[in-house]
């Protein structure tokens, strides 16, 4: 009995295996034979017509500034903390609802200026800014 060794295992691989090309190349072509009809065929529905218009009535802007002693004013009227969250549940149920923009002066503790957005966001105001002033070049 003898034993051979096998020294083919060292040789190069000259042939490309082309097996899984083949098997990815058959998922991409079922994927997009199923796919295509789908994009292709769109439900052709006519919609009703109607003469009214729409109202392109532009919101109210509605300011809500803190100066630097921390007092909070509404437009130009004065308001407390404690009775902003109920003014701007009013100015929130209007339709368009206004845009409310907020201007805190910049002495002005942070927390006045996070005490307006929480109440401007527990009366449910949906588009809150804040406004600034731009730098001189």
């Amino acid at each position: 009995m003898s034993f051979e060794v096998n020294d083919n295992a060292d040789d190069v691989m000259n042939e490309i295996n082309m097996t899984p090309l083949v098997d990815v190349m058959l998922v991409l072509l079922i994927i997009f034979i199923i796919t295509i009809p789908a994009v292709q065929h769109a439900v052709r529905v006519e919609l009703p017509r109607t003469s009214s218009t729409r109202d392109n009535t532009p919101p109210k802007n509605l300011q809500l500034a803190v100066d630097a002693q921390g007092q909070f004013f509404l437009g130009t009227t004065a308001i407390t903390a404690n009775d902003l969250e109920a003014a701007l549940q009013l100015e929130a149920v209007k339709d368009p609802q206004p845009q409310l923009y907020i201007r805190g002066d910049k002495k002005v503790p942070y927390e006045k200026v996070a005490l307006a957005m929480t109440a401007a966001q527990r009366a449910g105001m949906a588009k809150i800014g804040f406004l600034t002033e731009s730098q001189a070049p």
